[in-house]
C-alpha cells in the first residue's frame, strides 16, 4: 500500500506524540525556568493533553491539504464511544458511595490475609480489584484501584521504587484481569462478537490463566516490598467518618451498572450519566469532589488517540499480518506499547481466515503488553490522572513505568503462553 501525504504526516505526528509522552517532565521544568510562557509549558506537560494536541495538528494539516469536507468526514467516521464511556465510568466509580462499597469488600478480604501492616491490604487491592474489572469493566476497576491506592498507600510517604512498581503491577493486572469475560477489556471487546467468543470461552482460554498471573504479580510485589509495606500501619476507617445511606449506595451502583450495560450506546449511557450528575448534586453531603477534570482529560487523551490512531492502519496492519501465530504474540505485546491494544485487535478482526491459534496469540499478546506505557491500554490514562500527584513534579516518568511493568508483563506472558 502506498501511503498518502496525510498518512505519512499522521505517522510522523504519532511518533512525535509518543516521544512527547516521554518529555512531559521537560516541559514542566520549562514552566519553572521560562515563566513568561509558563501556561503553555504546563499545558504541554500534561500527559493527558499530548495526543489531543497532536491530533489537533493533524486536523489542521488535513484541512489545509485535503480540504474541510474530507477533514470533517474523517472526524465523523471516528468512533468516540470509548472516550465518552471512560469519562462517565471514571466519574461514577470515583464517588464516595462506590469507593466506600469497594473499600468494605477490600477490607473484609484483607483481614483474611494474615500479613502485617498494610501488606494484606496492598495484596488484596492488586489481586482483587483487577479481576473485578472483568465484571464492572477495566476503566471502572482502574479508577477504583487507583483511588484506593492513592488514599491508603501512595499518600503515606512510600518510596519512589514502590510507587513505580505498584503502578506497573496495577496496569498489567488491570489489562489481563479483564479477560474473564468478553465485554470488559477493550482489546477483547473488539473481536469477541465477530469471533464468537463468549464467557465460557474466555474463562477457559484466558480467564484462569489471567487469574493466576494477577495473583502471582500481586504476591511478587507484596513480597518484594514486604519490609516497607509491613511498616505502614493498616488503618480501618475507610477514609470517611460519615457513612453513606444504603439507598444512595444502591442508586449509585444502579447508575454504574446501567452505564456498563449500555457501554456501546453513548446516547443512553451519557443520558444516565447526566441524570447521575443531578442526583450527585442533590446529595452533595454524601459526595466528595467529583473527578470531572481528571475524567475529561482522560477522555481528551483517548479521543486524540482515536484521531491519530485511525491513520496508522496503512503500516500497522501489514506488520501485524506478516507474523506467524508464534511470532504475533510477542509482536502484539511489543506493538501494544506504541499504540492502543484495542487498535491492534481491531485490525486483526478485519482479516478473514485467521487460525484460532493466531486469534488467541494476537489477543493474548495485546493484553499482556497493556501495562508497558500510558497508551498501551485505554484505562491507563485514568490511573495516571489519579496517581500522578503523588510522584515527583506530579509527573510519571515513562521509563519508570516501563521498568515497573516489565516483571509483571513477563509473568503474564509466561502464563498465557505456557499454561
Amino acid at each position: 500500500m502506498t501511503p498518502t501525504a496525510i498518512q505519512l504526516i499522521s505517522s510522523a505526528l504519532f511518533a512525535i506524540a509518543i516521544l512527547h509522552t516521554f518529555s512531559t517532565k521537560f516541559f514542566e521544568r520549562l514552566a519553572h525556568t521560562r515563566p513568561v510562557h509558563a501556561g503553555l509549558w504546563h499545558l504541554l506537560g500534561e500527559v493527558e493533553v499530548v495526543f489531543g494536541f497532536w491530533a489537533l495538528i493533524l486536523m489542521m494539516a488535513m484541512f489545509a491539504i485535503d480540504g474541510s469536507t474530507v477533514a470533517t468526514r474523517y472526524i465523523d467516521s471516528r468512533n468516540f464511544t470509548e472516550p465518552m464511556f471512560v469519562f462517565a465510568i471514571m466519574v461514577i466509580a470515583g464517588t464516595r458511595p462506590i469507593l466506600q462499597t469497594a473499600m468494605v469488600g477490600v477490607r473484609i478480604v484483607a483481614r483474611i490475609v494474615p500479613l502485617p501492616g498494610s501488606m494484606g491490604f496492598y495484596f488484596t487491592v492488586l489481586a482483587l480489584v483487577p479481576l473485578l474489572g472483568s465484571f464492572i469493566t477495566e476503566p471502572a476497576a482502574m479508577t477504583l484501584g487507583a483511588l484506593i491506592l492513592a488514599d491508603r498507600i501512595f499518600a503515606r510517604g512510600i518510596s519512589s521504587r514502590l510507587k513505580y512498581a505498584t503502578l506497573g503491577v496495577l496496569f498489567v493486572n488491570i489489562s489481563i484481569g479483564g479477560t474473564l469475560t468478553p465485554f470488559a477489556a477493550p482489546p477483547v471487546l473488539m473481536v469477541a462478537g465477530k469471533w464468537n467468543w463468549d464467557i465460557a470461552f474466555m474463562m477457559l482460554a484466558f480467564g484462569w490463566k489471567a487469574a493466576i498471573a494477577v495473583t502471582l504479580n500481586a504476591v511478587g510485589a507484596t513480597a518484594l516490598f514486604r519490609k516497607e509495606l509491613s511498616q505502614l500501619q493498616s488503618t480501618d476507617n475507610g477514609g470517611h467518618s460519615e457513612s453513606v445511606p444504603f439507598v444512595l449506595v444502591f442508586i449509585h451502583l444502579a447508575f454504574l451498572a446501567g452505564v456498563v450495560v449500555f457501554a456501546h450506546h453513548p446516547a443512553i449511557f451519557m443520558g444516565l450519566f447526566l441524570f447521575f450528575l443531578g442526583v450527585a448534586h442533590a446529595y452533595q453531603r454524601h459526595q466528595d469532589r467529583l473527578i470531572l477534570r481528571e475524567g475529561l482529560l482522560v477522555a481528551f487523551f483517548l479521543a486524540g488517540l482515536v484521531v491519530l490512531g485511525g491513520q496508522q492502519q496503512w503500516w500497522l496492519q501489514p506488520v501485524l499480518m506478516s507474523m506467524s501465530s508464534d511470532a504475533v504474540f510477542f509482536g502484539a505485546a511489543i506493538l501494544t506499547a506504541f499504540t492502543d491494544n484495542a487498535a491492534l485487535t481491531y485490525l486483526g478482526s478485519l482479516v478473514e481466515g485467521l487460525s484460532n491459534d493466531f486469534k488467541y496469540a494476537l489477543v493474548a499478546g495485546a493484553v499482556t503488553g497493556g501495562g508497558l506505557t500510558i497508551i498501551a491500554n485505554a484505562p491507563n490514562p485514568a490511573g495516571i490522572a489519579i496517581l500522578r500527584g503523588h510522584f515527583e513534579d506530579e509527573t510519571v516518568h515513562p521509563l519508570g513505568l516501563l521498568w515497573g511493568a516489565l516483571p509483571p508483563t513477563i509473568i503474564a506472558a509466561l502464563a498465557f503462553r505456557y499454561l
